[in-house]
């Protein structure tokens, strides 16, 4: 497997405090990887890490190439990032929220939101509508839909099931399944839903205070006896 993205020793901070520890990882060329671990472990620091939205120390590398910590250098290399709570313009409309996306793209937008629109046929309903109208899994999908006008070649999406019905969140999760299997993306998720996230993902790392305790294929986690107990319910 080729390693699209890896992650060297990689320790972030907010101010004095750190909250990764040394973090290695690795998503490859179209695979899901998932991020699992209970609240404060580290899971949205490791996306921001990856971001740039973070004071990080160690490597990151992505596409064969050191990446800068600035977070334009991401955008630009071809990361797009969902942040837990969506991080849509609420104010704008549905059409301009997918504009804005699309800012890095020096072709046509109208032809980027056709494509997303293949995936996401219920925004098309709703383009002019004004984004913060829109119901919970509607805002989700927008804020993938706004992610994917980039043509991302790994989109970083945190908590994606968070406050949503199973049934949309099912729904998001076949969804990304089709950008990947058409588009050939990759997908680095942090996911609460353990066994959702491990349905669908590859591989998986489970962190705990900033740290990877456990890690391996989504088969070997659901085999994992303490993964079982801690996150899976089982």
């Amino acid at each position: 497997m080729t390693a699209l993205l890896r992650l060297d020793g990689v320790e972030a901070r907010y101010g004095p405090v750190t909250a990764l520890h040394g973090i290695s990882l690795e998503v490859g060329e179209g695979e899901l990887v998932a991020v699992l671990g209970a609240n404060g472990a580290g899971k949205t620091t490791t996306l921001r890490a990856v971001s740039g939205t973070v004071q990080r120390s160690g490597s990151v590398f992505f596409d064969g190439a050191k990446l800068a910590r600035r977070p334009d250098a991401a955008a630009r290399a071809g990361i797009a990032h969902v942040p837990e709570g969506r991080g849509t313009f609420s104010e704008l409309s549905v059409w301009d929220n997918l504009r804005l996306g699309a800012y890095t793209r020096r072709g046509s937008v109208k032809e980027e939101a056709r494509r997303v629109f293949d995936y996401f046929p219920r925004l098309e309903e709703r383009k002019s509508q004004q984004a913060g109208t829109l119901s919970g899994g509607e805002q989700q999908m927008l804020a993938l839909a706004r992610a994917m006008m980039a043509r991302p070649k790994l989109v970083l999406l945190d908590e994606p099931s968070l406050g949503l019905a199973p049934m949309l969140v099912t729904e998001i999760f076949d969804r990304l399944d089709k950008i990947r299997s058409e588009e050939g993306a990759a997908v680095l998720v942090v996911e609460q839903n353990a066994n959702l996230a491990l349905a669908h993902a590859a591989r998986a790392y489970v962190l705990e205070v900033g740290r990877v305790v456990v890690s391996g294929s989504s088969a070997e986690l659901r085999a994992d006896e303490s993964v079982r107990r801690s996150y899976l319910g089982y």
